[in-house]
């Protein structure tokens, strides 16, 4: 296989995005910090809970429940070997032992059964081939009464730091910017379509709060650039745009970027939902 077919691109970019992830891991984490708060109250993590953290990627909330559950333990469960890897070395580093991180899908891992009593994710849930096969098969693993917590992305055009840096890249993503139905970071953002899935999975008692806070792009303007320019869905906008137009399309984020500075960094409007549900 050569590098130009498309199985081997696909990795090359899952690679990519990877790396990318694990570099700016920390900026990553501070990007959510407010909505990261408000999810961990709302997860109410017990000491002694089993938790499952699907989607966990560097770890962050799964390191937050095991801080919690002392007496319990903590499941990370992630695609990603790589970051995988760094969320066990920062792990490993702040001395925490009631956590295990694991490579899995959450929609074909094998978990044991009515083991949980609680399962959490942070932005890692909206990304399942199948919603129902994935949240049955998560229902399956929590135990009777158990709870599930999810922090999902309400809509495209809820969100400003989708749809102003699509709009800065590529002046005609207006007509292409919300994903199809059913994928991507918005595939749980209609409260309709979100309680749908649940139920059909098994799950009762779906409640959304919502969640109004900014994300945090960096320090500064070069920071922000740097982020978002090694995000997927950036590389593949500018790689579709041809070396003139891509080099206009950077003029505008940049411009983008900059007149979303503050004393405090660089902050684009965001909207979520907080979404609860219980295993019968």
């Amino acid at each position: 296989m050569t590098s130009n077919q498309p199985g081997a691109r696909r990795d090359e970019a899952d690679q990519a995005a990877g790396e990318h992830r694990i570099t700016h891991a920390d900026l990553f984490d501070a990007e959510v910090r407010p909505h990261n708060e408000r999810f961990r109250a709302a997860t109410a993590v017990g000491p002694r809970d089993r938790v499952l953290d699907i989607g966990c990627g560097a770890g962050e909330s799964t390191r937050d429940a095991a801080r919690v559950a002392v007496a319990g333990h903590v499941v990370g469960l992630d695609l990603s070997a790589a970051i995988l890897e760094h969320a066990r070395r920062v792990s490993d580093n702040e001395g925490l032992r009631t956590l295990t991180f694991v490579q899995g899908n959450a929609q074909t891992h094998a978990f044991p059964a009515e083991h949980f009593d609680l399962c959490i994710s942070r932005f890692g849930a909206m990304f399942f081939a199948d919603p129902v096969a994935a949240f049955t098969n998560v229902r399956e693993a929590l135990r009777p009464g158990a709870r599930l917590v999810l922090l999902v992305w309400q809509d495209h055009g809820r969100n400003e730091w989708s749809w102003a840096i699509r709009a800065a890249l590529d002046v005609d993503a207006a007509a292409r910017a919300t994903s199809p139905a059913g994928t991507g970071p918005f595939s749980l953002a209609d409260p309709d379509v979100a309680e749908r899935i649940l139920t059909a999975a098994g799950f009762t008692d779906v409640v959304f709060t919502d969640v109004h806070e900014p994300v945090f792009y960096g320090p500064d303007v070069a920071t922000a650039y740097d982020l978002v320019l090694g995000l997927r869905h950036v590389r593949e906008i500018l790689a579709g745009l041809g070396p003139a137009l891509a080099e206009q399309a950077l003029g505008r984020l940049r411009a983008t970027l900059a007149a979303h500075e503050t004393d405090r960094g660089v902050h684009f409007d965001s909207r979520a939902w907080i979404i609860t549900a219980r295993r019968p």
